[in-house]
């Protein structure tokens, strides 16, 4: 029997550049489904922008059908208006998700990183080679909000799939877990 490809929508949520990542996961193999940004103008008001970001949401889960929705958590800066801003856009993204009844699912920058390269302070450069190496990746995304959209979907895979396995009977040490990964060992 066939089974259908489970889709996670990643989201690197911002104001002015939105990223968004679609990888399709069969049979524990992770594969590219779209991956790109919504560049939203500096000109429209802020209003305008968030509905702009609620509708590519929309569209993009209508056309891909994902089953999980996974969005990065704002990172706590010094700037309490730019916090504000992006919150906004994290809450219309995630209300997009809510709408059409997929489960959501946050995740700090720290945490993304440290699921994709093992370094929870890599730089975007590290965490856009190791996708690379994990997934096929046909042409260098020009923004690196695409890239750190895709990384939150495929940490969320992980993160399920670790919830997976250490809630069954199954081997809980580094060596099974190097057996199971070895995509994720750095040469």
């Amino acid at each position: 029997m066939y089974n259908k490809p489970k889709i996670i929508l990643g989201i690197d949520p911002g104001t002015v550049i939105m990223g968004y990542g679609l990888i399709a996961v069969h049979q524990n193999k992770l594969s590219l489904v779209d991956m790109g940004v919504l560049k939203l103008s500096p000109k429209l008001d802020a209003y305008q922008r968030l509905e702009k970001i609620h509708l590519t949401v929309t569209e993009l889960i209508q056309k891909f059908k994902p089953q999980s929705f996974a969005i990065e958590a704002p990172f706590f800066g010094k700037n309490v208006q730019s916090m504000l801003k992006l919150g906004r856009a994290q809450g219309v993204a995630i209300a997009a998700a809510m709408q059409a009844r997929l489960p959501v699912c946050e995740y700090s920058p720290k945490k993304v990183k440290q699921a994709i390269t093992g370094n929870g302070n890599a730089s975007k450069e590290q965490v856009m080679k190791m996708l690379h190496r994990m997934i096929e990746i046909s042409n260098q995304p020009q923004y690196y909000d695409a890239t750190d959209a895709l990384s939150v979907a495929v940490c969320h895979y992980y993160q399920q799939s670790a919830v997976i396995k250490t809630s069954g009977n199954s081997e809980n040490n580094w060596e099974a877990f190097i057996r199971k990964n070895p995509q994720r060992i750095k040469g």
